[in-house]
């Protein structure tokens, strides 16, 4: 998979004193992830349902 067009995202409320990150890159029709700290290693591809819904359970 071709990301090399992705525009990363870091949460705004994040910090730039080695604090560990993760960014969000949108596709057509899914979410990419990967470490702030390690922008070439490995990513994680989500479709966007599942995202979401891991995302609602994380926060209650």
């Amino acid at each position: 998979m071709d990301l090399t067009d992705v525009l990363w995202r870091k949460s705004s409320h994040s910090t730039n004193n080695g604090g560990q990150c993760v960014e969000l890159g949108a596709l057509p029709n899914a979410v990419v992830a990967r470490d702030s700290k390690d922008p070439d290693g490995p990513r994680l591809v989500f479709g966007r349902g599942a995202l979401a819904e891991f995302l609602t359970r994380i926060k209650s």
